[in-house]
């Protein structure tokens, strides 16, 4: 496991459970941000995590980290968002364990005919990142997203987590 993540599950007002991730550690300005990133994922494989709702086990393998920052929807992202899906890495675990509502899907994709031969799962998950007052440096504020993670569904019988996409900002917090 990665260590020195600052990293929570809360509950928000709602009841709704969320992973605060408390430093912004990626920056995801430059393709050499997400190099950095991809490095930093390559730490969970091998590891699995359950989710929490479920008791499903999600594993990690070696094709999650370059599909995490090298996919056609991440290259996609722009500002606010990038700098998201950026810092969500540090807590993969987290996201895991608070998914909610899974969604299955069929494999529509010649390319995962053999690697998601049993099909995809879509979970709801949500996460915070703190934004920071420029003049003194403190939090003023946390930023909320909501986001899908896509877990993949392996002839093996076991889940793989693929991606995390959609990412939205919903609403902001104050410190």
């Amino acid at each position: 496991m990665i260590e020195n993540r600052n990293v929570n599950i809360i509950t928000d007002a709602d009841g709704k459970k969320l992973v605060a991730i408390n430093d912004i550690r990626f920056k995801a300005k430059v393709r050499d941000d997400w190099t950095v990133i991809e490095e930093y994922l390559k730490e969970y494989i091998g590891d699995f995590y359950e989710i929490e709702e479920t008791a499903e086990k999600i594993y990690i393998s070696t094709d999650f980290p370059d599909e995490y920052t090298s996919s056609e929807s991440r290259i996609s992202l722009k500002g606010a968002v990038a700098k998201a899906k950026a810092n969500a890495a540090q807590a993969i675990p987290e996201l895991i364990k608070i998914a909610a509502n899974p969604k299955h899907e069929i494999n529509r994709k010649e390319k995962h005919r053999t690697d998601a031969k049993l099909g995809w799962y879509r979970y709801d998950i949500r996460f915070s990142l703190p934004v920071y007052d420029d003049k003194t440096g403190k939090v003023a504020r946390h930023n909320i997203y909501s986001a899908s993670m896509l877990v993949r569904h392996a002839d093996d019988g076991k889940k793989y987590l693929y991606d995390i996409l959609a990412i939205k900002k919903r609403n902001e917090q104050p410190a």
